[in-house]
């Protein structure tokens, strides 16, 4: 029976025959609904496994049931904290029985953004978790239709766009504060920042950065903004390479900071002997490079498991509650980092 249902597709109809119950009792199954009993669902799940039969979301959203299902707004799942986030939302969301879906933004043109959000928006796709670390994830944000259930993953300084869209906040202003503490402290006079960008105007990273060394009755140097590749990081590297003030660099990202040392080691100026550097994110390769880099860590996966028990929260508002599972940023000291060079 199952070689001759592969040459079709199989219907909630085929999984009833199987199962020997009726399409509504397959249907309630799928749906998650308690009134059948654990024989039948048992009979029926072994029938949707044996026939490989797939719900669809359209179907089941049609049917009055509850598609169990998320999608994933997203600009950029090559950057190592938007991959980490997902792997979490994804971990969390197979935990709950919801499938994961992503809709990745980098490549859409700006006019069509909100019809793309729309789509993805639709009923039988499920609800929206937003990754909104930069402007295009804010954009998409924005552009969430009104009813449909929506959490974003933000920056602390974002604006609540609304009451029915709650956030998990990404508090890394307070991080890249105590990241410069730590660099005046070793003795360096002033530190230095290259900056990745931010979902607006206002970087959380920048702000702390800022705040730290006016609290130290510091003059901030001007940021370097660049992008959040190695390479931007090694474009702003050469620059401050050429300045003998500078002494300590806070990378807005660990990408930024390994282009950094690169441009340093380039212009015949150590890491940590002549300028110190302190990435941000660590990355799984940040203790591997040469030095280790001394970091800021982010747990990108528990903010994604936080971000999709949330949303698990409006969407099942009588399912047991979670308690937040993110670690707290935390600075990790390793070797790119130590007191500036006495005269």
């Amino acid at each position: 029976m199952t070689g001759h249902m592969d040459q079709r597709k199989v219907s909630i109809r085929d999984v009833a025959r199987v199962a020997g119950v009726s399409h509504q009792t397959v249907s309630r199954v799928i749906n998650g609904n308690p009134r059948v009993t654990g024989d039948t669902r048992e009979r029926v799940n072994r029938a949707i496994a044996e026939l490989g039969f797939r719900p669809s979301r359209v179907a089941t959203a049609l049917a009055g049931g509850q598609v169990k299902a998320v999608t994933v707004l997203v600009s950029d799942t090559t950057l190592y904290g938007y991959g980490a986030a997902l792997q979490g939302i994804e971990a969390a969301a197979r935990e709950a029985g919801y499938s994961v879906g992503v809709c990745a933004l980098a490549s859409v043109v700006p006019e069509m953004l909100a019809t793309t959000v729309a789509r993805a928006g639709d009923p039988s796709a499920g609800a929206l978790l937003v990754i909104a670390w930069d402007q295009v994830g804010i954009q998409a944000l924005h552009a969430v239709p009104p009813g449909v259930a929506a959490v974003a993953l933000a920056e602390a300084s974002a604006a609540p766009l609304d009451p029915r869209c709650p956030m998990i906040r990404l508090d890394d202003g307070a991080a890249a504060a105590h990241a410069t503490r730590y660099l005046l402290e070793l003795g360096h006079r002033t530190v230095h920042h290259v900056a990745i960008p931010s979902s607006s105007g206002r970087s959380d990273r920048i702000h702390g950065w800022q705040q730290a060394l006016a609290d130290a009755g510091v003059a901030a140097p001007e940021p370097v903004q660049a992008a959040w590749t190695p390479r931007s990081g090694y474009e702003a590297g050469r620059a401050l390479a050429a300045d003998a003030d500078v002494t300590a660099v806070l990378c807005g990202n660990d990408d930024l900071a390994l282009g950094v040392m690169r441009a340093l080691h380039e212009a015949g100026r150590r890491v940590p002997g002549d300028v110190s550097v302190v990435g941000f994110d660590d990355v799984p390769q940040a203790a591997y490079y040469t030095p280790a880099l001394t970091t800021v860590h982010q747990d990108f996966a528990g903010l994604g498991r936080d971000g999709f028990a949330l949303l698990h929260e409006v969407l099942a508002p009588a399912a047991p509650r979670r308690p937040p599972t993110a670690r707290k940023p935390e600075l990790i000291v390793r070797e790119s980092s130590g007191p500036p060079k006495r005269p």
